[in-house]
């Protein structure tokens, strides 16, 4: 762990964001609401914020930070849903850590709940997949 103690306490932002492919049958019945297990959408911003809130048991190097604040967006287009996480601290240390493990663990919960429907004939994932999970923003401020 690096020591950051001598650091001042700031406001830290981090926005990550993420895709999951899957198939426009898939993303019909998300949007139909007609998944087995339920919303996916909304099971995984719940286990998001749980992540979110763990990631220093989860990456042994993060230190243990309290979160002020997450907030959600997504857009689901006809072959893919982009999922868009911010995190907000008043830390000595920033949030990047905590806003990616939220986005890769949102959008693995929503793979997890539509898996039935993505697997072929042979019970594999063809066209199933997660990518461009990155930190899209990192901010810092001083006086808030």
């Amino acid at each position: 762990m690096i020591d950051i103690s001598n650091k001042k306490e700031i406001l830290r932002i981090a926005t990550a964001t993420g895709k999951i492919y899957l198939s426009k049958n898939t993303i019909s019945k998300i949007k139909a609401k007609l998944i087995k297990k339920g919303d996916p959408i909304e099971t995984a911003k719940v286990a998001a914020m749980y992540s979110i809130k763990n990631t220093s048991n989860l990456i042994p190097h993060c230190h243990q930070i309290l979160i002020n604040d997450i907030s959600f967006e997504y857009n689901i287009f006809d072959d893919y849903i982009e999922v868009f996480i911010t995190v907000k601290a008043i830390a000595r240390t920033g949030v990047e850590m905590e806003a990616l493990i939220g986005v890769s663990i949102m959008l693995n919960v929503i793979w997890d709940m539509v898996k039935y429907l993505e697997k072929d004939e042979k019970g594999q994932y063809p066209n199933t997949k997660i990518t461009e999970i990155k930190i899209i923003e990192k901010k810092k401020i001083e006086e808030f």
